[in-house]
């Protein structure tokens, strides 16, 4: 398991709503924030998530559970929140306290068929509930759990083999969703998040950094960031260290590195951006570009949207001695190909 991999998705989610644009405690919505994978005491629903998957084995084999939440206090009329993790290998019912929280984690092994097993974690919050008109400062919020197994592996609930079909479709899960993570093709970890995610979830690569904001979108979050207004700023920085490294690390972003998070399209295996090398595939259509252009190597200028949802890729050719008048976007100098018709090269 690529743990470096594993952490940075994980950490994406585990604070995904932490913290909303425009990142100032002012801002109605940041008084009101932490809307996933929240456990409340019991006496309030949800009292607790369940994880089930399924899992090859041998007598060898053996697994881990980490649990990762968020518990929140509050500092000076202020809601602030300290990440909590718990670990366990064994089986059974585990007990786990920090400060005034209460609550367990149960670890299950059922036997499937053959070799498979399947794995049920359960996390209850058992937090005396309070008369704090602020319930959540008796939850476990934006609750997680990472599952790991040595000398076996996990098997997808998303694509699962035909022989598992059945089982897979038998595992119930509430308030998570286990998916496989980590490097490609390996099965050796599984996250159970509260938001849905594919196996093999990534942040993207263009991303420089987390912006804690649901459902963000880097590059308008980061222009907007670079619009506030000196005040705005201020505040912004006043309001914690984690929208502090935002503003700081916003403001000293290179030309180059906004370009990058405008203009990217992915295709199943690899990523296109501005400047990638593309050697160029067309469909044969009898037009005469198509036949000249076939096969010659050419440099994404930029990447399109037309008014039909179809995606454009602009391309300047690598060895077209007006290479500068293509980079211009001058006619005569810049081709326009669909995603499939370009095979990115290094």
């Amino acid at each position: 398991m690529n743990r470096e991999v594993v952490d940075k998705i994980v950490n994406a989610v585990l604070y995904e709503g932490y913290m909303l644009y425009p990142y100032r405690r002012s801002a109605l919505k940041n008084r009101y924030r932490w809307n996933f994978g929240v456990v409340y005491p019991r006496g309030i629903e949800p009292s607790s998530i369940v994880t089930e998957c399924l899992m090859r084995g041998g007598p060898d084999t053996a697994q881990t559970v980490e649990v990762r939440f968020l518990q929140v206090y509050e500092q000076d009329s202020w809601q602030e929140a300290i990440e909590r993790r718990f670990t366990a290998s064994e089986t059974g019912s585990h007990s786990i306290q920090f400060d005034h929280l209460r609550g367990v984690v149960n670890i299950e092994l059922e036997p499937v068929e053959g070799d498979v097993q399947k794995l049920r974690v359960t996390i209850s919050n058992h937090t005396p509930i309070e008369a704090s008109p602020n319930r959540l400062l008796g939850c476990f919020v934006s609750t997680h759990a990472i599952l790991m197994v040595r000398n076996g592996e996990f098997v997808s609930l998303q694509d699962p083999p035909e022989d598992l079909r059945a089982a897979a479709a038998n595992c119930c899960n509430g308030g998570a969703w286990p998916v496989l993570v980590g490097a490609e093709p390996e099965r050796d970890c599984v996250l159970a998040s509260p938001i849905i995610l594919s196996d093999y979830p990534s942040v993207a690569v263009e991303s420089p950094g987390d912006l804690f904001d649901g459902a963000e979108i880097d590059e308008i979050l980061t222009l907007r960031i670079l619009t506030l207004t000196d005040a705005e700023k201020d505040e912004m920085r006043r309001s914690g260290e984690r929208e502090r490294r935002i503003l700081e690390r916003t403001e000293s972003l290179t030309p180059e590195q906004l370009l990058k998070l405008h203009g990217t399209v992915r295709i199943p295996g690899t990523s296109l951006k501005r400047g990638d090398r593309v050697r160029l595939r067309p469909r044969p259509r009898g037009d005469v570009f198509d036949i000249v252009l076939a096969g010659r190597v050419g440099i994404v200028e930029s990447i399109e949207q037309d008014f039909d949802n179809r995606t454009h890729i602009a391309v300047v050719i690598e060895d077209d001695p007006g290479q500068d008048l293509g980079f211009m976007r001058q006619p005569g100098h810049r081709f326009f190909f669909s995603s499939d018709e370009v095979e990115r090269i290094a």
